[in-house]
């Protein structure tokens, strides 16, 4: 059941990065957006395997996300090193997967506190075990056990300080149950993490896709103006994201009615993707997600999906 998930983060970690390709270019593009806050969107094909951020503040820095690899998570630092002499102060993972958090440890190494949701702390050391398949190898898990876990988490909301600039933390539903959004005021910029995927299918595998759209929906309207930094795509606006709420809401809909009409398997996908693809046939990774996506919604919508739980004190 895992095996398209399971492709798609083995491509992320074997990627299509030739000695050649490390040398000469970065596996993210360096995108400003104004008051000293940047994006980096991943390159396709690069080591990177999803975006990251920065904040650049008076006295340090906050990182947003770390990378599926140590080596893009580098690259990054050096870039962020040479606009500024100031520390590394926080790094914040907007969700325990892996392609957002292999990284950490490279902050941490340069004295950052990393900083998740609650329920990120546990799952990163167990549930990312899930996308090695079900019997993951020595080295697989391994390398799961040896990522740098946050090692300050919070409930529903942080507020951080570098210098006099604020960047504000929230928790929201949807994506994984442990999802962070963090907002710079004064750029009015939001990094989204997984919440958003601008113009590109997501992954489902751990979502609720009804708290996922309300969720699109408050951040849509709660900031309209703002830049919006999606966990995968380009940077968005607060449209994108209305689009990809719009996304998440069809789906649900054409699954939905094709239960009642008593579908699934073959029926199901032909179904719905027959709705799906006049409107996002051509957003990127449509071939890769959509039927996994038409399964992971149809379990979810018959209460026989599998989501992470958070652990018990």
């Amino acid at each position: 059941m895992r095996k398209t998930i399971l492709s798609f983060l083995l491509l992320l970690l074997t990627a299509c990065v030739t000695p050649a390709q490390e040398a000469t270019s970065l596996p993210f593009t360096l995108k400003p957006l104004g008051n000293n806050v940047y994006a980096a969107i991943a390159n396709p094909k690069s080591n990177a395997g999803s975006n990251s951020g920065f904040i650049i503040g008076d006295d340090g820095v906050v990182v947003v996300d770390s990378f599926v690899t140590a080596d893009a998570a580098k690259a990054l630092l050096g870039e962020i090193q040479k606009l500024t002499k100031l520390p590394i102060k926080f790094v914040v993972n907007t969700h325990y997967h892996l392609d957002h958090v292999a990284g950490n440890g490279v902050y941490a190494q340069a004295g950052a506190v990393v900083i998740g949701h609650k329920n990120l702390r546990g799952w990163i050391h167990t549930e990312n075990l899930k996308f090695f398949g079900p019997t993951p190898k020595p080295e697989q898990k391994s390398m799961v056990e040896g990522l740098f876990a946050p090692n300050l988490t919070y409930d529903s909301a942080l507020e951080l300080f570098v210098g006099a600039k604020p960047v504000v933390v929230r928790y929201y539903p949807g994506h994984t149950g442990g999802d962070s959004v963090v907002f710079s005021p004064d750029a009015q910029v939001v990094f989204a993490g997984d919440l958003f995927w601008r113009k590109t299918l997501p992954n489902l595998i751990d979502g609720t896709t009804d708290k996922w759209a309300e969720t699109d929906a408050k951040l849509a309207a709660q900031f309209p103006n703002a830049k919006f930094v999606s966990g995968h795509g380009d940077v968005g606006t607060a449209e994108d994201v209305k689009d990809f709420e719009g996304y998440i809401n069809d789906l649900r809909a054409a699954i939905a009615q094709g239960v009642k009409n008593g579908q699934s398997g073959d029926a199901l996908v032909a179904s719905v993707t027959a709705q799906i693809q006049p409107k996002y046939g051509k957003w990127d990774a449509y071939d890769y997600f959509l039927k996994r996506n038409i399964a992971d919604t149809e379990k979810e919508l018959r209460g026989e999906k599998k989501i992470p739980q958070p652990s018990t004190p």
